[in-house]
């Protein structure tokens, strides 16, 4: 081998190596994407069982319902329509109904959602600013202090 022909050969391996790394993080970054929805997008797209998304809205009033052991079901809403929600675990200290709520998990067969992680809104001033721009879009009146930057 010629010097010249080493030298595309090492060039040539660290471009596969780069190549096949780069592939490896966009596979990893797919698995882990969860699309951002509210209950009004929900009525309109086709999200199929299984598929992880991320549901925002409000708690409705009324819904948030204590089952066996630390499982809870409520509803999500943006005012137009709701998505009834399930979680087992333990909720966040400020979760209630009628706050702002973002809860992570996928739909079952039946049209539940299961959730496995639920945020609630940390105090008065704050909510996710795309939940807050989609309920506001909606025609929810909002104090104008709600939202983050």
């Amino acid at each position: 081998m010629t010097r010249k022909q080493k030298r595309l050969a090492v060039i040539g391996g660290g471009v596969a190596f780069l190549v096949a790394a780069v592939l490896l993080v966009m596979f990893a970054f797919s698995q882990s994407i969860a699309y951002f929805y509210v209950p009004g997008d929900l009525a309109k797209a086709s999200v199929p069982p299984g598929t992880r998304i991320r549901l925002g809205g409000l708690v409705e009033d009324g819904t948030v319902k204590r089952g066996e052991g630390s499982t809870v079901t409520f509803t999500v809403t943006d005012t137009l329509s709701t998505v009834p929600v399930t979680y087992t675990g333990i909720l966040p200290d400020l979760f209630r109904e009628g706050q702002g709520v973002v809860a992570e998990g996928t739909f079952g067969a039946d049209g539940l959602f299961i959730a496995d992680t639920v945020l609630a809104k940390h105090d008065e001033t704050y909510m996710p600013k795309d939940v807050a721009d989609r309920l506001k879009a909606q025609g929810v009146e909002l104090s104008g202090k709600e939202t983050i930057k």
